[in-house]
């Protein structure tokens, strides 16, 4: 099982971060992206109702989509969240622990620009 360190997980966090293209990046503004060790149960309320009970939250974006923003919409950042529990639980490997921190951020940024789940891959 792999268990990366919080010092360990946010170093692949800003790898994950670092690596993703430049054009999508360049998209990304206002957002903080945070390490938690667990999801709150407000998080867990939010969660998707289709999702199954076993599911782990794995990452949570807390925010406004870029689609569903207004003018009068506040300028505070928007928070993508990503759990190092949950990650830690359902990876056994340190390069599996990383492409799912990968896989989960770039889950949140879509819904950042306004993709529902539905409309992204799993």
């Amino acid at each position: 099982m792999a268990h990366l360190t919080r010092a360990e997980f946010e170093g692949v966090v800003a790898e994950a971060l670092d690596s993703l293209p430049k054009r999508f990046a360049d998209l990304v503004e206002n957002v903080v992206v945070t390490v938690e060790d667990e999801p709150s149960a407000e998080d867990l309320e939010s969660g998707e109702d289709d999702a199954d009970a076993d599911t782990e939250l794995l990452g949570i974006y807390r925010g406004v989509a870029l689609t569903d923003r207004t003018h009068d919409d506040p300028l505070m950042p928007d928070e993508i969240a990503l759990f190092r529990g949950p990650i830690n639980r359902v990876t056994n490997s340190r390069l599996k622990a990383v492409d799912e921190v990968r896989a989960t951020l770039i889950h949140e940024l879509g819904h950042y620009f306004g993709l529902s789940d539905d409309e992204m891959p799993h």
